[in-house]
C-alpha cells in the first residue's frame, strides 16, 4: 500500500534557512521538494566530488579485510586513494605498452641500444624489416649482391631482417619497415618489473585506505548534506525581496504530530498543513507485508506507483514468484538458487536481506514446481521412480499440457488486473467511470467460464452456463451494452457506439497480443529443460557411460571425471542463462501486460526525508 502523506508549506526568514533545515534533518521525517533544480558550475563540482567518493567506497569495500603493512595518514585517505588509483592506471598503461614492445622486438633477440647508437654515430645505419619467407628470398635474390642484408629470425614463416648501410642509400624493398628500437629487451623487462612494483605498492595503499574508509564515508555524508542545502535554497521560493523563504515539504500522515511540534517550536516561522491534491508531485513511500515487501525491489526497477493510485506490489508478487518457477522449471536448479539465497542471507548482512530472501522464495518456488512437473537436473523423476509414463504418474506433464495452461494464466492475470482497475476507479471516481472496462470484464469472464474452462479440461463444464446457453448470452449482452452504449454516460449514445466499436477493435488486438505473450512461460521452461536433457545425453554419450559400467577400471574413473566436467559446465551455463530469462521475462509480463490492464500510473518521486547521514 501507499503511505498517506501530508503537505507542508513553510514560510521562514531566509537567514534562518540553514538552521531550520538542520533541525528537519535531525527529525528525519520531512521530504523537502527540490523539483526543477539546475546545478551551477560549483554545484557540478560538488556532484563530481560526491560521485568520486561514492565510487571510492565501492572500490574499497571488498578490500577492507585484506592484510597490509601500508599506512595512510589521517585526513588524507581520499587523496591517498586518488593518487593510488592514478598510479595504478598509469602503470598498467605503461605495462601494456611495454609488453607490446616486447612482443614486437623479442624475435630480434637481445641487443644493445648503446651499440646501435655507436654504429649510427660511426655512419653505420641499420634499417629493420619484416616480411614473409617467399618475399624475403626474392629480396635477397634481387638485392643481396648490392646490399648488406642480414636475416635475424624466422618465426612462423615471417622473416625479420636488417639492411646495413650508411644512411644515404635509397632502398625500395617490398617489406614492412619497423622503427628502430629505443630500449633493449633487458631494459624493457626491467621497466615492466618497476611498473608492476608501482602497481603492487599502490594496491597496498588501497588496502590501507579501505581500513580507514570511514573517513571517506564521513566526507561523503558532509558533501551530501551540502548538496541538500544547495538544492533546497536554490528551489525554494523567495518573498519580501529575499528576506522570506517559502519551502514545500512532505511528511507521513502518521508522523505529523512530531513535525507539527517541531514547526510550532521554531520561532519566526509560519506553516500551512494540507492533504495532497492530484496536481501535487507527492512523494511516494510503500508499506507492505513481509512477503510483498520483498518484491518492492522488482517493482522499483520500473517505477513507483503514483500517489493516490493503487500499489500493485502485493498483487503481482505471487504471479512473479510463480512465473519465475515456471520459467526455470527444475527442482535441482531451484534448490541451487535457494541455497545461493540462503548463503547470501547468512553472509551478506542486513543490506542483502531483501535480495537474499527474494532469491530464496523464488528458488524454493522453483524447486516445488520442478517436483510437480517431475524435473530434476533435466532428468525425469517419473522415469527414475519407475513409472511407465508421466501420464500414469502423479506428476504434471509440462511438455504436453502446459501450453494451454500458460495462456490460461495470462488470461487470469489480465482479468485480475482489469478487476483491480475497476475496483480502484469505482472507489475513486464512481462506478459510472468503469462501465467500459466493466463491460470488457463481464464479456471476458463469462466467455472464459462458458468456453475457456473446457479447453483446459473437457469435464470442466458449468451446468447451465455454456457457449450456447441463454445465461451466457445474457451476460454477453450486458457486457456489450456497457462497452458500446454506456462507456461514457455523459456523451451522445451514437458517439458512444462509434467509440465503443473503435475501442473493441483496439482491445481485441491488444488482448490477443497480451495473452500470447504468456506463451513465453511455456517456451522458456521447455527450452531450459530440453537443454538440461541435451547436456545429460552429451555427458553420458561422449564418455560411453550411457551403456552402463560392465567392469570398473581406471578408464571408468576417467569416464566419470569426463562426464562430471561436462555436466558441471553444461548445467552451469544452462542455469545461468535460464536464471536470467526467469528473472527478466516475468518482469516483462508484469510491467507490460499486467500493469497496462490494471491501469498502473507511475510516479517519478520517492519519499526521501532529510536525515543525518551519519
Amino acid at each position: 500500500m501507499i503511505v498517506k502523506m501530508m503537505k507542508y508549506n513553510v514560510v521562514l526568514m531566509a537567514s534562518d534557512a540553514d538552521r531550520f533545515i538542520e533541525s528537519l534533518r535531525h527529525l528525519g521525517m520531512v521530504d523537502i521538494t527540490t523539483t526543477g533544480w539546475e546545478p551551477s558550475e560549483d554545484d557540478r563540482t560538488l556532484l563530481l566530488d560526491i560521485e568520486a567518493r561514492s565510487k571510492a567506497l565501492a572500490v574499497l569495500a571488498p578490500l577492507k579485510d585484506e592484510p597490509t603493512t601500508a599506512t595512510v595518514a589521517a585526513g588524507s585517505v581520499f587523496a591517498a586513494y586518488s593518487d593510488a588509483q592514478r598510479d595504478i592506471a598509469h602503470a598498467k598503461g605503461d605495462v601494456a605498452r611495454l609488453q607490446k614492445l616486447c612482443e614486437e622486438w623479442e624475435p630480434w633477440g637481445d641487443f644493445s641500444v648503446d651499440t646501435i647508437a655507436k654504429l649510427s654515430a660511426a655512419g653505420v645505419a641499420l634499417r629493420y624489416f619484416v616480411t614473409n619467407e617467399a618475399v624475403f628470398e626474392e629480396i635477397v635474390a634481387a638485392l643481396g649482391s648490392v646490399q648488406n642484408i642480414v636475416e635475424i629470425s624466422n618465426v612462423g614463416g615471417m622473416v625479420r631482417f636488417v639492411v646495413i648501410g650508411n644512411g644515404s642509400d635509397e632502398l625500395s624493398i617490398d617489406a614492412q619497415e619497423l622503427k628502430a628500437p629505443t630500449m633493449s629487451l633487458a631494459e624493457l623487462h626491467q621497466t615492466i618489473d618497476e611498473r608492476n612494483a608501482t602497481i603492487a605498492h599502490a594496491e597496498e595503499t588501497l588496502v590501507a585506505c579501505a581500513k580507514q574508509q570511514a573517513e571517506i564515508q564521513h566526507e561523503l555524508s558532509a558533501l551530501k548534506v551540502r548538496l541538500q542545502n544547495v538544492q533546497i535554497n536554490a528551489t525554494a521560493s523567495t518573498a519580501a525581496e529575499g528576506f522570506l523563504l517559502v519551502v514545500e515539504g512532505w511528511a507521513e500522515a502518521a508522523n505529523t504530530d512530531a513535525v507539527d511540534s517541531l514547526l510550532n517550536d521554531t520561532p519566526n516561522l509560519v506553516y500551512v498543513k494540507s492533504k495532497p491534491t492530484e496536481e501535487d508531485n507527492t512523494p511516494v513511500k510503500l508499506k507492505n507485508n513481509r512477503f510483498a515487501r520483498l518484491f518492492e525491489l522488482i517493482g522499483g526497477m520500473y517505477a513507483l506507483p503514483k500517489y493516490g493510485t493503487l500499489d500493485m506490489t502485493p498483487f503481482f508478487a505471487p504471479f512473479y514468484m510463480l512465473f519465475f518457477a515456471i520459467c526455470l522449471n527444475d527442482a535441482g536448479y531451484g534448490s541451487i538458487i535457494f541455497a545461493l539465497g540462503l548463503a547470501l542471507f547468512l553472509k551478506g548482512g542486513a543490506k542483502m536481506r531483501q535480495v537474499s530472501s527474494l532469491t530464496m522464495i523464488c528458488g524454493g518456488a522453483t524447486a516445488l514446481f520442478g517436483l510437480y512437473t517431475g524435473s530434476l537436473f533435466g532428468m525425469s523423476i517419473p522415469d527414475l521412480l519407475g513409472y511407465p509414463s508421466i501420464e500414469e504418474s502423479p506428476f504434471f506433464d509440462f511438455q504436453g499440457k502446459f501450453f494451454s495452461w500458460a495462456l490460461a494464466l495470462g488470461v487470469f492475470q489480465i482479468i485480475f488486473g482489469m478487476f483491480l482497475n475497476i475496483v480502484f476507479k469505482a472507489r475513486t471516481f464512481g462506478i459510472t467511470s468503469t462501465f467500459s472496462t466493466l463491460g470488457w470484464f463481464i464479456v471476458l469472464v463469462s466467455s472464459c467460464l462458458a468456453g475457456g474452462l473446457q479447453m483446459l479440461d473437457p469435464s470442466w463444464v458449468i451446468p447451465g452456463f455454456t457457449l450456447s446457453s441463454t445465461a451466457y448470452y445474457i451476460a454477453l449482452g450486458v457486457g456489450l451494452v456497457f462497452m458500446l452504449l454506456l462507456n461514457d454516460i455523459h456523451r451522445n449514445p451514437l458517439l458512444n457506439f462509434a467509440s465503443g466499436l473503435w475501442d473493441t477493435y483496439n482491445n481485441i488486438t491488444g488482448l490477443l497480443s497480451d495473452v500470447l505473450s504468456y506463451i513465453r512461460l511455456f517456451a522458456i521452461g521447455l527450452s531450459g529443460g530440453v537443454l538440461a536433457q541435451v547436456f545429460n545425453s552429451l555427458a553420458m554419450g561422449l564418455t560411453g557411460l550411457d551403456s552402463g559400467i560392465e567392469q570398473f577400471t581406471v578408464a571408468t574413473i576417467f569416464q566419470i571425471l569426463g562426464a562430471t566436467a561436462i555436466l558441471l559446465v553444461g548445467h552451469g551455463i544452462n542455469l545461468f542463462m535460464s536464471s536470467i530469462s526467469s528473472f527478466v521475462h516475468p518482469m516483462r509480463l508484469t510491467f507490460v501486460e499486467f500493469y497496462k490492464n490494471a491501469g498502473f500510473e507511475m510516479s517519478t518521486r520517492a519519499f526521501e526525508p532529510l536525515t543525518d547521514e551519519e
